[in-house]
């Protein structure tokens, strides 16, 4: 949704609810004129005046509003409203109709305000896109409009500025707030090579970032898609209200007649059709989902879906990838074993004095020990890698190799005799390390376990009727070893379209199945899931395509949060709609029994409608816990 329409929307819908609220206002002003001029001026014509006034500007909006739904074919509760509000006025009745119609309005404007909070999320959303961008040419730093980049230039970001685009960090060491993109509420070291997004914060020192999408193409502009695609989604008990709504206009109005025609007491009539205005039927759902986005957004959880909102309370079947999901995706080092020849600290420095010089996984892992054991790494030379096998060079006159066994082997002719008796460790990798044809020690990496992992399982396993999986594509001792932490089931050596298969096989068992992955090779499983979680989605283009929740960031609390947020949504329409059908109803028939004046009516269905709304906000206070 292009940005500028976005913001037309927003001011234009600004603009109506000043217009409304100011005749309101002034209405409201003119209705108290009335009732006092009448108390201090008996037998004048200024109290009919004023509020004959009053009734004229608050009513107008109604029916507006009710001829513009009939000329566009739809019927809804502006025509109830209407309706009551034409009949006192035509009845002679001024000061009733303006007390109705003021009434009236007060609903329809909390209605709509209810309702302008999500397109308020996009408008704060709007705030954070990046206005200007300090692009670095040849010679100079030029400032320029942030929607002027493309992809590949290179930015300069001072402490304090905002990032002006999605990119990769090439130069400088600094902390960035991101919590706009990701709910991470402590800032994020940020170095050459790691990735940042539009929006966020640069808060300490000098980066130079090289673009690496268009404005367009940027996580904000995606994520701010996605809430505009989410605010005009209907969810099922949305769809059900909208089919009955056509006849429900009907019944009421025959009823209203049926009781005009045996009592004719026009003021019950009026008072039926007050009341049977469907206000809080109608803010029954989306008050409630406009609440629970807000909260999921606080801690970084988009909901693209909101049907996911009314099925994830009744997931049976929770399906998690391995890889990325419940471990980090990142190697690191589980164990050194030297064989005397050298200290672990030598062998580490060693490894990484040659490692230092290659982007593999395995490099990055040996590196990240060598900073945490504050190991510098020696200087290597003559450096030569080959890809898949190992890496070697030459330190301080003597040449060293890292790598696989059979590469060892084939390289150190005295490695085959002096390799370690020890054995692997189940579910990691291992590296050999040999020094002028000897071998000095190996190195065991693995993928390790979010350390927030297996709460996260208990927690969600604490439902006996909840079935946890773990489906991964990685060897079986890889997930054996991961499993021993986690309470649930384990299916490993599993591809891409075997992992939709089981999720279509859960399916035809009756289950409601939830996927949580990380959208990259989750992509089929994922599409297949009734609800879909995509973690750390942040830059990920393929997760905000394929999954229905998407998780800004890597915290797996996030997932019991959304089925308890599930649950409580659920339960506050429902709570919403047996107020709502019950008020109106009860009140309809007092209406019919003469019981309940027309003012009395609209003053009662106002109230009902700040029960609504009231009862929906509760959600907000949703995860205030969670961190």
């Amino acid at each position: 949704m292009p940005h500028g329409f976005v913001r037309d929307m927003i001011a234009a819908d600004a603009c109506n609810f000043r217009l409304q609220l100011a005749a309101c206002l002034i209405g409201g002003l003119l209705l108290g004129v009335s009732y006092l001029s009448a108390m201090v001026f008996d037998g004048v014509e200024l109290p009919s005046l004023a509020a004959f006034g009053a009734a004229l500007l608050l009513g107008s909006p109604l029916v507006y509003s009710a001829l513009s739904d009939l000329w566009n074919d739809r019927t809804e509760m502006n025509e109830l409203a209407a309706l009551s509000f034409v009949v006192a006025l035509g009845s002679r009745q001024y000061q009733a109709a303006a007390l109705i119609a003021f009434f009236l309005i007060a609903s329809q404007l909390i209605e709509y305000r209810s309702q302008f909070g999500a397109r308020k999320n996009i408008e704060a959303l709007l705030r954070l896109a990046p206005q200007k961008a300090w692009v670095v040419r040849t010679n100079n730093v030029e400032e320029i409009e942030a929607t002027a980049l493309v992809k590949g230039d290179r930015v300069q970001v001072r402490p304090g500025a905002q990032i002006p685009g999605d990119g990769i960090v090439t130069e400088g060491v600094s902390s960035v707030n991101q919590a706009a993109i990701t709910g991470e509420s402590l800032p994020v070291g940020k170095k050459p090579g790691d990735p940042v997004f539009s929006g966020t914060i640069n808060l300490t020192g000098l980066l130079i970032i090289q673009i690496t999408a268009a404005v367009d193409d940027s996580t904000l502009s995606k994520i701010q898609t996605l809430i505009s695609q989410a605010e005009t989604n209907r969810t099922p008990v949305s769809r059900l209200i909208n089919r009955y709504v056509a006849w429900y206009t009907p019944i009421v109005l025959m009823c209203a007649a049926i009781v005009l025609f045996f009592t004719h007491d026009i003021d019950r009539a009026i008072s039926m059709l007050i009341v049977a205005c469907p206000c809080t039927i109608i803010l029954s759902t989306p008050t409630a989902l406009v609440a629970a986005m807000s909260a999921a957004a606080r801690l970084g959880v988009i909901i693209k879906d909101l049907d996911a909102l009314e099925v994830a309370n009744r997931i049976s079947t929770l399906i998690f990838d391995k890889t990325g999901t419940l471990t980090t995706g990142v190697l690191t080092v589980v164990g050194i074993s030297v064989n005397g020849r050298v200290s672990e600290t030598e062998l580490l420095a060693l490894a990484a004095g040659v490692e230092q010089y290659s982007t593999h996984p395995v490099a990055s892992a040996l590196m990240a020990e060598a900073v945490n054991r504050e190991v510098p790494p020696l200087n290597a030379q003559q450096v030569k890698e080959e890809p898949g096998c190992g890496i070697q060079g030459i330190i301080n006159g003597r040449r060293v190799a890292v790598g696989r066994k059979n590469w060892i082997d084939q390289h150190c002719s005295k490695c085959i005799a002096e390799r370690s008796t020890g054995q692997t460790a189940s579910g990691t990798t291992r590296l050999y390390v040999a020094q002028e044809k000897h071998l000095i020690g190996t190195v065991d990496l693995a993928d390790t376990l979010r350390p927030d992992a297996p709460a996260v399982i208990r927690d969600l396993k604490a439902d006996s009727s909840r079935q946890v999986i773990m489906l991964t594509g990685d060897r079986q001792s890889a997930a054996d070893r991961i499993a021993e932490h986690l309470a649930c089931d384990v299916e490993a050596q599993v591809l891409p379209d075997q992992k939709m298969a089981r999720v279509e096989a859960a399916h035809r068992r009756g289950a409601v199945v939830g996927v949580v992955g990380d959208g990259i090779n989750d992509g089929p499983a994922l599409a297949a899931g009734d609800v879909s979680i995509a973690m750390g989605a942040a830059g990920s283009e393929v997760a905000i395509h394929s999954a229905g929740i998407i998780l800004m960031n890597n915290r797996l609390n996030r997932v019991p949060f959304i089925l308890e947020l599930s649950r409580r949504v659920v339960a506050t329409i429902r709570q919403n709609l047996v107020f709502s059908t019950t008020f109106i109803i009860a009140v309809f028939f007092l209406s019919a029994g003469g019981m309940i004046s027309p003012v009395l009516a609209a003053i009662l269905h106002t109230g009902s409608s700040l029960f609504v709304v009231f009862n929906s906000a509760r959600l907000l206070r949703v995860g205030e816990a969670i961190s």
